[in-house]
């Protein structure tokens, strides 16, 4: 999990810097509407998935996407939250389709700002909209010292089926905790979807033509699946964490559930779940629209001195690192430190792009009259 090796297939890519794409991104969805330090969040919050290695979740996503949302008036660029309840450590907040790239940020940065007055602040919102990477948001709260954990649900988009079930009825569910991880050392960044993969990577493997692995997918009669586009046709399932029931699947399919209750039955956002499911052959129902969030953020120096929490955090991460490994090849590691070995790396040398992507985000700016994005020592 340390190495800070790239995927074999950069080596091929095209690399911009980011202030470059952040300047782009920024500007294309300023064009849309956004108000320009929102649209600079939002474009924050998309470059995060390039910069940390998870692609899918990138930039890969604002023409197929974000802009498609936008465009389709399924979020509304200019949108205003309206907070429906406030219990000082708790709030409930309707997005009313703001873009979520923007959205989740506002509200785990309100989600610490309480936590550090009650210890706890508890953030949660419906009518939401997709917000990209969980990991980017709930860093917020590491970059004050805070710890932050984000659950969503997909709104009414069903992807999934229930263990032994016949009918989708679940979306992936993601979920992600990040914490400070001590003094020199990158943050604790767990971000994960309760299937077994996101159905980013799957259409990431559709666009450059591989197969995929068996245990991503599964056709209706539980079968697996290694063509990446059963997806889309509706052909194949996400499977979950776990795999086959007899190997664990409840185990993701019961996080997906406490995703669902915690994130969308709690502030009243669509549900998966319901008998509206109940349709046509079983397949995908319904879209990612009026999603559920739900941020939490703790702030153990409400609680006890601040720099004994951090110390503690070291002394736990630290040990883990120091963990002698198998392979010395393969040292001990922890979800997060790759990513951010990722992001210096793009940082330093210039944010890796397809040839394919670098050709879309040229034609975007061409459309809108942008700078175009050139290569890193161009």
């Amino acid at each position: 999990m340390t190495t800070t090796a790239e995927p074999a297939d950069y080596a091929t890519d095209v690399r911009v810097p980011y202030e470059t794409l952040l300047s782009l991104a920024t500007a294309v969805l300023a064009d849309r509407g956004m108000p320009d330090g929102r649209a600079r969040t939002a474009a924050e919050a998309l470059l995060y998935g390039d910069l940390a290695g998870m692609r899918s979740h990138g930039l890969a996503n604002l023409t197929r996407l974000y802009l498609p949302l936008l465009d389709d008036k399924r979020a509304d660029p200019a949108a205003e939250f309206e907070i429906l309840a406030d219990r000082g450590a708790a709030v409930l907040i309707d997005a009313r389709r703001g873009l979520g790239l923007w959205a989740a940020s506002e509200a785990m940065d309100l989600a610490v700002a309480r936590s550090a007055e009650y210890g706890i602040g508890m953030v949660s919102v419906r009518n939401g909209t997709h917000f990209g990477c969980a990991g980017h948001h709930t860093a917020r709260a590491v970059a004050r010292n805070a710890i932050g954990i984000l659950a969503s649900n997909c709104g009414g988009q069903r992807i999934a089926r229930p263990p032994g079930g016949r009918y989708a009825m679940l979306g992936t569910n993601p979920l992600s905790i990040a914490a400070p991880a001590g003094p020199g050392l990158p943050p604790f960044n767990l971000d994960m979807s309760t299937t077994a993969v996101p159905t980013g990577k799957v259409r990431e493997a559709a666009r450059a033509g591989r197969p995929i692995p068996e245990g991503w997918l599964q056709d209706a009669e539980g079968a697996p699946v290694t063509d990446p586009g059963a997806l889309d046709r509706g052909e194949g399932f996400p499977m979950w964490l776990g795999g086959r029931p007899e190997t664990g699947a409840y185990k993701g399919y019961g996080l997906a559930l406490l995703v669902e209750v915690l994130a969308a039955l709690v502030p009243g956002a669509g549900l998966g779940p319901s008998p509206d499911a109940f349709t046509g052959n079983g397949g995908p129902t319904g879209r990612d629209d009026d999603i559920g969030f739900l941020m939490i953020a703790v702030s153990p120096g409400a609680l006890r001195p601040e720099q004994e929490f951090l110390g503690d955090a070291g002394g736990l991460f630290r040990s883990l690192l120091d963990c002698p490994p198998v392979s010395a090849d393969s040292p001990v590691g922890y979800p997060g430190r790759r990513e951010a070995a990722y992001e210096a790396a793009a940082r330093a040398d210039g944010v890796p792009v397809s040839k394919g992507l670098y050709a879309e985000l040229t034609a975007v700016a061409r459309q809108i009259g942008a700078e175009i994005p050139m290569e890193a020592g161009a």
